[in-house]
């Protein structure tokens, strides 16, 4: 007996841009996990994580230090603690505005001998109801990319939840697209 998993309805107000964005890029990376059968990679996701771990070991090295040192003997060792950790924290504003630069899904997809990886980012300006989407696909030192600017409206229906296969339909066409040898001139 097999258990299948019905997908969950999400509904969402449409007009709220942050919610509607978050919504349609979890609907997008379902796509690519399932329909297109990639697997996810969390790398990007990864070197996040280990430099906020690593601002947060010298915030709690600083505290215990002063807690078994008080402050006068700490003085030192505090003011390189504040010091690295506020370095740590440009390092990661960089980071997130030059490697991560919106993207919320990094997927692999094997072709043959070819290893494809699929990035996907996304961005809606302020105080606008239009969805950017960036899909880019890098494959053996080439680089693709192809993108699609709809209103929220287009993947949202009337009751607030998300159409997916108008994301499927949309998602496969920019796919198709990108990963066609045509491209290669």
């Amino acid at each position: 007996m097999t258990i299948e998993k019905t997908p969950e309805v999400v509904k969402i107000n449409k007009w709220d841009g942050a919610a509607a964005k978050n919504a349609i890029d979890d609907a997008i990376r379902e796509v690519f996990t399932g329909e297109l059968k990639c697997k996810e990679s969390f790398a990007l996701i990864d070197g996040r994580l280990c430099l906020c771990a690593l601002a947060v070991g010298v915030a709690l090295y600083a505290l215990l230090w002063d807690y078994l040192y008080p402050f006068p003997q700490s003085k030192l060792v505090l003011i390189i603690c504040v010091l690295s950790y506020f370095f740590l924290m440009s390092i990661l504003t960089m980071y997130t505005t030059f490697m991560e630069k919106g993207i919320f899904v990094v997927a692999r997809e094997t072709v043959g001998n070819n290893n494809r990886v699929w990035e996907a980012s996304s961005y809606v300006k302020k105080h606008d109801d239009k969805y950017n989407l960036v899909l880019v696909m890098r494959d053996l030192n080439k680089v693709r990319e192809a993108s699609v600017n709809k209103s929220f409206a287009y993947f949202i229906d009337a009751n607030g939840t998300i159409v997916q296969t108008l994301i499927v339909n949309e998602i496969t066409k920019l796919y198709n697209s990108i990963s066609s040898e045509k491209k290669d001139k």
